[in-house]
């Protein structure tokens, strides 16, 4: 399952953007007023639930400097990563895009669809605003 967020622009350098985004901490600012459960576990992982949702863990996988954040599920039971893509457009702004990809079997993918394509354009408009 492949889902995109719409682009953003953010009123700040990509750099900064970059940055905010390493720190797993920032997170808890961008989750929605849904938001029951935000725990960093260390400097790299945080744990999340949202309500009606299960505990989710997020890891940073990998990160392009200034250009890309990955982070990824730490459990296997749920395989899935979410990108943000930022992407310099000058005068101190950027524009940031999220794309979830998950390996899920046809029944959990249309359960799960509409809530985390929800749950991602939250992430991103409120990137958006920062």
């Amino acid at each position: 399952m492949n889902l995109k967020s719409p682009t953003v622009t953010v009123e700040k350098t990509q750099q900064e953007v970059f940055e905010f985004l390493m720190k797993v901490e920032n997170f808890e600012q961008l989750m929605p007023e849904s938001k029951q459960k935000f725990e960093k576990l260390n400097d790299v992982r945080f744990l999340f639930q949202l309500k009606g949702m299960p505990e989710i863990v997020l890891e940073h996988k990998e990160n392009t400097e200034h250009s890309t954040v990955i982070l990824g599920a730490a459990s296997e039971k749920l395989p899935f990563t979410l990108t943000a893509d930022i992407l310099d457009t000058g005068d101190n702004k950027c524009t940031t895009q999220l794309i979830f990809e998950g390996k899920f079997n046809a029944m959990m993918g249309m359960m799960i669809k509409n809530p985390i394509q929800n749950f991602i354009n939250t992430l991103s408009e409120n990137i958006g605003k920062l």
